[in-house]
């Protein structure tokens, strides 16, 4: 069965490309392609996508103000963010708004299409330059962690860490050498602490709180 794509971009000729890259992709189908996210609410509602790729910069209505109208009414919906340029403040603006994972508009059509898999599984893909963006945001705080506030364990402080850096489940599985399923138990008991119910609320819990 295949997964339903609905694309915001407001650059035509990058948005076609888009649309050309799911048609000829054999488990993605782009229901819906718009210029920005003017009546976003009612065009998802309609079209029932299971992922958003959303343009950050966009005319009228961009791509962090759809994200909100949209993480509100549907906050399961998995939304993808492209930008061109690693902007610190718009990136952590869309990681507090609840998106699921960003990807440069350079990164190449195997990786894009990697991130909308990736997305779809439940991780939260970041292209390696967003990610070192991300960290460092969590670095310049300058203020201590407050994980002890949560009761998150040791173990579970480094997986929401590796979360924040966008790692998928079996990444981290893999990274802290344990089992897929007990990466699991361990995301639900954050989830748990933390009060959440995403990745994406997970990783903006996680900066905001500077728990990591």
């Amino acid at each position: 069965m295949k997964s339903k794509v609905v694309i915001f971009e407001d650059d035509h000729s990058y948005r076609e490309s888009l649309v050309m890259l799911m048609s000829t992709t054999p488990n993605l189908d782009c229901v819906g392609n718009f210029f920005n996210c003017e009546q976003v609410l009612e065009k998802v509602s309609k079209l029932k996508p299971d992922v958003v790729l959303m343009d950050i910069d966009m005319p009228q209505v961009n791509g962090i103000e759809g994200l909100t109208i949209l993480r509100k009414q549907f906050p399961d919906l998995k939304i993808l963010m492209q930008t061109v340029f690693e902007d610190d403040e718009k990136v952590f603006a869309c990681i507090c708004a609840g998106a699921d994972g960003y990807i440069l508009k350079k990164a190449s059509p195997i990786d894009l299409l990697e991130g909308i898999e990736e997305v779809l599984n439940g991780g939260a893909p970041m292209t390696p330059t967003i990610a070192r963006q991300v960290l460092r945001l969590v670095s310049e705080q300058n203020r201590p962690g407050k994980s002890a506030e949560f009761k998150l364990t040791e173990r579970e402080v480094e997986i929401l860490g590796l979360m924040v850096e966008g790692l998928s489940y079996k990444m981290i599985a893999d990274h802290c050498f344990i089992a897929q399923t007990t990466v699991n138990a361990h995301i639900r008991n954050i989830y748990e602490k933390l009060q959440v119910h995403s990745v994406a609320e997970a990783v903006a819990m996680a900066l905001k709180k500077k728990l990591v």
